[in-house]
């Protein structure tokens, strides 16, 4: 199309409602949904990732959700290849695609490009993963204080790629970051969802309980037999991690749903601070304005 309808970018923290806003604005704009998701690439991880469901997905029909198997890797490369696809082929038929979700390194790399960090090496992945986390952080606090300083130190996920990109490059992963920074080419308005931190702590409450009424503990068993235990990124999802140590005997399920809403909450103020901290988001807080009003006046005043 000589002018294809232009993508419109919706962020912020988990439970904050952007997937309700999402729908709403993909029927009022004729749109369709680009899921920022780094866990919803996965086939089966349904509940736990609080996956659109079937309804939703016949509401507005959505991209980039189960693109991967649990036996595969997946990267914000991967994810910077198959948006720009999907958004040729929504705008190709005329829609508008609405990127949603809560991976801010996904918007970020989809926006400004992936950096100047090295690729993975199976050689140096294979060595750190073996080793024990608490080794890993002390050669990260040695190597790198700066990022030791902000890492999440309870994902291995993060502290082995930072040590990864140290060991190929020779250089402190937050020196990567800063370069990546130094000339920010984000010229795409992004609006962020958020909520007074009361109340978005009584969403994520409600989600997790949510969960695990639907059957979060089955479906975390089913994927075991899968072999989610063999991802090592799949396994760093929230809910996933904390219900595979309930099923090895590590704490009971009353204990296990209170980790995982601790757990959701430090999530949801680490995305927050991250999208600050990277990211120019013109913020928005719905109060007690319904997702379809929300739309109708995000509709009529941003896009």
């Amino acid at each position: 199309m000589d002018n294809p309808p232009p993508p419109i970018f919706l962020a912020g923290p988990t439970a904050a409602g952007k997937s309700a806003l999402a729908l709403e604005l993909a029927g009022l704009l004729g749109g369709e949904i680009v899921s920022v998701d780094s866990m919803q690439v996965y086939r089966g991880m349904e509940i736990g990732t609080a996956k659109p469901s079937a309804a939703d997905q016949r509401r507005a029909r959505h991209h980039l959700i189960d693109v991967a198997d649990l036996d595969q890797s997946f990267d914000a490369a991967q994810f910077v290849r198959l948006a720009a696809a999907a958004v040729r082929d929504i705008q190709g038929r005329g829609r508008r695609p609405i990127f949603c979700g809560g991976t801010g390194l996904y918007f970020k790399a989809y926006l400004e490009g992936l950096g100047e960090a090295p690729p993975r090496d199976p050689k140096v992945r294979a060595q750190l993963e073996a080793a024990p986390l608490s080794e890993l952080l002390d050669e990260l606090q040695r190597a790198d204080p700066a990022t030791f300083a902000v890492i999440d130190r309870q994902n291995p996920r993060r502290v082995i790629r930072a040590l990864e990109v140290i060991r190929l490059s020779g250089q402190p992963f937050s020196g990567q970051r800063a370069r990546w920074e130094t000339a920010p080419r984000q010229t795409a308005r992004v609006i962020g969802l958020t909520r007074p931190a009361g109340e978005l702590v009584e969403r994520i409450h409600q989600r997790v309980e949510e969960m695990f009424g639907r059957g979060l503990v089955a479906e975390t068993e089913s994927l075991l037999r899968r072999g989610l235990e063999r991802n090592p990124t799949a396994m760093q999802a929230l809910g996933y991690r904390q219900v595979v140590e309930h099923l090895r005997g590590e704490r009971g399920l009353a204990e296990t749903i209170d980790l995982v809403k601790i757990r959701t909450r430090q999530f949801a103020k680490r995305q927050l601070t991250w999208f600050r901290r990277q990211m120019r988001l013109e913020w928005i807080a719905p109060s007690d304005a319904t997702p379809a009003k929300l739309a109708e006046t995000l509709a009529g005043s941003v896009f």
